[in-house]
């Protein structure tokens, strides 16, 4: 199972976001029809709404999902890395984040410049959370800061994306 590791080995998400860890829960994530893979690219124009995403595992465990762009405002110049996406908390097993607590709503990718990684990564929680504190900014979040201060451990599950802004619409 650690091979699975390598793609997020190789682009850097293992080292930029989180430590080595080994998968043990299974995260399916799609947008649409187009179903994620480690580094695919997906447009933001099909990104506008959260994806689809299902987690194994047994409907007594609960689980984290955050969502976030090492790479704002330029993969170059990452100052404002992490930039946090999506937040959702107390999600059972076996079924997906529409089932938890979204403590920060989903933002889209908005990418001003650049290929940036979108970085979607599940903890398994030790005991329901109840009240959280939404960040009070989207900008210089930190993915392992956040998981110490709520005792998560190492991520079970991480997938992540490209993607670039779309060129303007060209009239002719």
């Amino acid at each position: 199972m650690a091979s699975s590791v390598d793609p997020l080995v190789v682009g850097r998400v293992i080292g930029d976001v989180v430590d080595m860890f080994v998968p043990s829960v299974n995260m399916s994530v799609s947008y649409g029809s187009k179903h994620i893979t480690n580094g695919c690219d997906i447009k933001p124009s099909i990104a506008v709404s959260a994806p689809k995403i299902s987690i194994s595992g047994h409907p007594d465990e609960l689980y984290t999902l955050v969502m976030v762009d090492p790479d704002a405002p330029s993969p170059s110049e990452p100052s404002l890395r992490e930039w946090i996406h999506w937040i959702v908390v107390d999600i059972p097993g076996g079924t997906n984040p529409n089932r938890g607590k979204e403590i920060l709503t989903y933002a889209g990718p908005r990418p001003p410049v650049g290929i940036h990684r979108f970085i979607l990564v599940l903890f398994q929680q030790k005991t329901p959370f109840g009240h959280i504190d939404h960040p009070n900014s989207r900008a210089n979040f930190n993915t392992r800061l956040f998981a110490a201060h709520l005792d998560l451990g190492l991520p079970v599950a991480t997938v992540y994306f490209n993607s670039q802004k779309e060129p303007a619409n060209r009239r002719r």
